[in-house]
């Protein structure tokens, strides 16, 4: 996408998520100041930075010329799934391998649409900047989150929310699967160049069934057909019967068994990427 129609879709994009999806989810009574001051932000932002011409495509519709007689397989399927998930963030990743993989079977309409799903983490990084330079880091933060989980890949959106954090007095590694925080008893630490992480946090973010023998003092988690053991205090760790040897052994801590991020997630089919600016482990499936 040319950056004027980069521009004008990210501000269309941040004005609507800003006033619906991203300020809706508010726990309480501030959903209105929140999606006000990202309105202001825009605003302001709009009048002493840049004058910006919106200009908007006409939004492709699902027609019979798009999908008649086209079943559900290949890239066909694809955009008829990314209907129902364009405003989650499997729709950003939907949207980047349709635009990759089936760019040339694509009408220029519907990869005008695809551009702007894949870009919604950018618009809403603008406007969380906007709302940090008037000084809502809290609401910024907020935004942000939005920006991360719209597109899970972008490792640069990791890096500014753990800088809005600073703002805010949170530091240490920070934990991500799948865009999210998982709930956690204990913090993230790094042992001996790799990554602990609480285990049963990481495996229920995704969806694994995890289970503690306590005469082993062994964990197990099941996932797809895969089963990864763990013995605590020990580099043994076995994938479906078959031994490893991690790097770091798993551990107890403050009644927790804490992992090596990198082995179970990649373990568990997986991918893992490490930012380290913000210190962030971050965890996601490939859809």
């Amino acid at each position: 996408m040319k950056k004027p129609m980069m521009i004008a879709a990210s501000c269309v994009v941040a004005t609507s998520l800003m006033a619906g999806s991203a300020l809706a989810k508010s726990d309480n009574d501030n959903r209105s100041d929140r999606a006000e001051a990202a309105a202001q932000a825009i605003t302001v932002g709009k009048e002493k930075d840049v004058k910006v011409k919106v200009e908007v495509e006409p939004k492709a519709s699902v027609t019979g010329t798009t999908y008649e007689n086209n079943g559900k397989n290949g890239y066909k399927g694809l955009l008829n799934a990314i209907e129902n998930v364009k405003d989650k963030p499997a729709g950003a990743v939907l949207a980047d391998l349709l635009l990759t993989k089936y760019e040339t079977q694509l009408t220029a309409e519907k990869k005008a649409e695809l551009e702007a799903i894949v870009e919604k983490d950018a618009a809403l990084s603008a406007a969380a900047d906007l709302l940090d330079n008037q000084g809502n880091v809290t609401d910024a933060v907020y935004v942000q989150k939005e920006a991360v989980k719209a597109n899970v890949k972008n490792l640069n959106a990791y890096k500014k929310l753990g800088k809005l954090y600073e703002k805010l007095g949170k530091s240490g590694v920070q934990l991500y699967v799948n865009g999210e925080e998982p709930s956690m008893e204990v913090r993230p630490f790094i042992r001996e160049g790799s990554t602990l992480v609480p285990f049963r946090a990481i495996s229920e973010a995704l969806k694994a069934e995890v289970s503690w023998n306590p005469e082993e003092r062994s964990v197990t988690v099941t996932r797809d057909g895969i089963t990864v053991k763990l013995f605590v205090d020990s580099t043994k760790a076995y994938v479906n019967g078959k031994e490893v040897t991690l790097e770091v052994p798993a551990a107890i801590v403050e009644g927790n068994t804490v992992v090596p991020a990198r082995f179970v997630s990649e373990a568990l089919k997986a991918v893992v990427k490490w930012e380290e600016e913000s210190k962030s482990v971050v965890i996601y499936e490939e859809k």
